[in-house]
């Protein structure tokens, strides 16, 4: 069968080299253990070649391509595993790729499921493809799970035994760590903490369900909810469009904007009625919420922890750790590298 090659005209945000502490004629030392490890987001690709102590050697940034062929996804995967792998440096073998991915997953057979902001890739077998492309195992991983696991290994969960970690980002995504081990359920579904119904009645969701937090408090909500709330705000400074932005509305809230301090109330009352839930159900130590959308964390949280308060048991609320991710963007890589180390 001929191969198909696409040409990818691909945006590079940034690309960054961090030389070993011990080169020799630009070479890092043999034997090092390195693997490849790729987080697709709705938004963007990240791929980086990681140590086995986390250091990230070298790291690639590109536009998701926005596109209904899952070949064109594949092969911006495939074109930056390529530039890493390459441009890291190291002498020792490159054997394996882990890939964080935004849906559902079967592990076992290498599937992506279900990804509700990228459809292209429902029922796509992405490991063995990838396995040819680059001759690598593959392992393949959720991508908030990833991040949840990138943030126990060295962020924000570190030394805790049972944490929850939520994404607010394009969607809302989750990770459940019990007993210091990753939650994954019999089908693999487990942590799909976007997908809780926190409003029964309301806006559908990409999943097929309707109200789901993911609905009111990720980014795109925020956008969503700015516009769905602006006649009522007349007055109100931001200029919804269809060309606004989430961060856009983040600054006229900090403002004072009247519009946006409503938009971010209501995702933090979304999200502590998930979070209470959750606390109800586990009884977590620690929640660590990351995510671009995190960044509205002081108009957000606030009302999200008043939810808590309200809605969970008292001791379990009182216990659970609410505190910002540290890892930022990187955590899903690291999480995907430290999957492929074990």
């Amino acid at each position: 069968m001929p191969t198909l090659v696409l040409t990818i005209k691909k945006t590079v945000f940034y690309k960054k080299m961090i030389a070993s502490e011990n080169q020799n004629d630009g070479l890092a030392e043999t034997n090092r253990k390195i693997v490849l490890a790729a987080d697709l987001g709705g938004t963007n690709l990240r791929m980086a070649a990681v140590d086995y102590d986390g250091k990230i050697l070298y790291r690639t940034k590109l536009k998701t391509p926005k596109t209904n062929d899952s070949a064109a996804i594949v092969e911006a995967i495939v074109e930056s595993a390529i530039e890493c792998r390459r441009e890291s440096k190291v002498r020792g073998e490159i054997s394996t790729i882990a890939a964080a991915v935004p849906g559902t997953v079967d592990r076992k057979n290498g599937v992506i499921v279900k990804a509700p902001n990228l459809p292209a890739l429902d029922g796509l077998q992405i490991s063995s493809v990838l396995k040819r492309k680059l001759n690598l195992s593959c392992l393949l991983e959720n991508d908030a799970n990833a991040a949840a696991i990138g943030e126990n290994w060295l962020g924000a969960s570190k030394n805790f035994q049972d944490s929850i970690f939520v994404t607010l980002g394009t969607g809302v995504g989750g990770g459940i760590i019990i007993n210091g081990k990753i939650l994954r359920g019999v089908d693999g579904t487990a942590g799909e903490i976007g997908h809780i119904c926190v409003e029964p009645f309301g806006a559908e969701c990409g999943c097929g369900s309707r109200g789901c937090v993911e609905q009111y408090s990720s980014a795109t909500a925020v956008v969503r909810l700015a516009g769905e709330l602006s006649e009522r705000f007349p007055k109100s400074d931001s200029s919804v469009d269809s060309t606004v932005t989430s961060s856009e509305i983040y600054s006229a809230a900090k403002a004072g904007d009247k519009l946006g301090l409503e938009v971010f109330r209501r995702q933090g009352f979304y999200l502590g009625i998930a979070l209470a839930g959750l606390i109800n159900l586990l009884n977590p130590e620690i929640i660590v919420v990351g995510g671009g959308a995190a960044a509205a964390w002081e108009l957000f949280m606030p009302h999200a922890v008043e939810q808590i308060h309200k809605r969970a048991y008292s001791e379990p609320a009182k216990r659970a750790k609410i505190v910002r991710a540290r890892l930022g963007d990187d955590a899903g890589i690291l999480g995907a590298a430290r999957l492929a180390f074990n």
